[in-house]
């Protein structure tokens, strides 16, 4: 049976992540002084201004104004040629202490309060979170986000080191893969939006995007004779980032975990400390899911944690590995409640958590990268 899938990824300057990375830089900032610090910053870009808003609560003494504007450096938003400019552009600011509500539940779990002395912090929200892994990429990863988050990735390092230089900082990527069986066998179609000044034509455009950014990421065998590609296919893509469409914090939720293969809670994971249990508990699970696969267990495996707020312990924990398991999903459940301790604090003192680790994070998908902690393999 032939079936099509699709995946997207922005690159670093899309709107959406120039916010995402403002909000982990931030986090990572307070980390660096205080790893106890309570953040949970959202930030809104548009047309030369970003604001900031949300609730912090640490001892360290932070510049937030300057963190903003370096980011912003760092992403490559330079001067005024492609609408935002780091030096000149407004920032306003906005933030609160975290609720004292909030934070007596967290700080004191629900177990913890009724003499169960779990000592251990409560979810600082309720919510549900996932984990996935498959084993059709060495990374343990769906071939469609996995081939898009490294397009989208060459976009921006080819504009970085000029190999592109008329690129601006905006992009996005969309792949369609055709599975046979359910086995990945050829990319169907390739769709690059990319930011460029105005004097380039198109055709210089899709020439230089097929050769220097689809042939140095995509295997040949994937391509062939009937792949299609969509380079700019508006025709003119000039006005981009902050101007082109406002950003928010947390508005790629599926392009940070598995690019719609997989469910997803409802959090957003960037600006938000590991007691949100939002980020660190998407980030167990993907751990769970991935040494599920690599240790043999399944060919391909999702977990789901669920938490209420003010208390320790999950209270849900689901494993589904659509048949593909070589051993009893009850096995598996066990392992898990065996190997992993699912509280907050456990999560956060087996990740080691708190720590300026974030703005790595950020783009190009939270899952892959095999210098964070939740990606190592273990015996489990």
């Amino acid at each position: 049976m032939r079936k099509l899938f699709t995946s997207e990824s922005v690159t670093e300057g899309h709107p959406d992540k120039l916010c995402d990375y403002i909000s982990d830089s931030v986090l990572d900032s307070y980390l660096s002084e205080d790893k106890d610090a309570r953040v949970a910053c959202e930030t809104v870009a548009g047309k030369g201004e970003i604001f900031l808003t949300g609730e912090i609560s640490s001892t360290a003494n932070i510049n937030i104004e300057d963190v903003v504007r370096n980011a912003i450096k760092e992403i490559g938003y330079w001067g005024e040629e492609f609408d935002l400019d780091y030096k000149t552009c407004k920032i306003r600011i906005n933030i609160s202490k975290q609720s004292p509500d909030i934070a007596q539940g967290v700080n004191n779990s629900l177990e913890d309060r009724e003499g169960e002395n779990i000592n251990s912090e409560g979810a600082g929200d309720q919510g549900i979170m996932f984990g996935f892994a498959i084993d059709e990429t060495d990374e343990l990863l769906p071939l469609p986000i996995s081939l898009a988050h490294k397009l989208s990735k060459r976009l921006s390092v080819v504009r970085k080191e000029k190999i592109i230089d008329y690129l601006g900082a905006d992009g996005k990527v969309q792949v369609t893969v055709e599975y046979e069986n359910g086995n990945p066998k050829r990319v169907e179609t390739i769709v690059v939006s990319t930011q460029a000044k105005p004097s380039i034509e198109r055709e210089t455009i899709k020439k230089d995007i097929k050769e220097k950014v689809i042939n140095v990421v995509v295997p040949s065998n994937l391509l062939d004779e009937n792949t299609k590609y969509f380079i700019n296919p508006t025709g003119r893509f000039v006005i981009g980032g902050p101007l082109g469409d406002s950003g928010l914090t947390g508005r790629k939720i599926i392009v940070d975990t598995y690019g719609g293969y997989s469910r997803h809670g409802g959090g957003a994971f960037s600006g938000k400390d590991p007691t949100k249990v939002d980020r660190s508990a998407a980030y167990i699970a993907r751990h769970i899911a991935k040494n599920v696969v690599a240790n043999g267990y399944a060919k391909k495996c999702e977990i789901q944690l669920a938490y209420s707020i003010g208390v320790a312990k999950p209270v849900g924990v689901y494993v589904d590995t659509f048949g593909t398991n070589t051993i009893a999903e009850e096995e598996i459940v066990n392992k898990i409640k065996n190997k992993f301790d699912l509280t907050p604090r456990g999560i956060i003192d087996y990740l080691d958590l708190q720590r300026p680790i974030y703005r790595q994070t950020t783009n190009y998908g939270h899952f892959g990268k095999k210098n964070l902690p939740w990606e190592k393999i273990v015996e489990l």
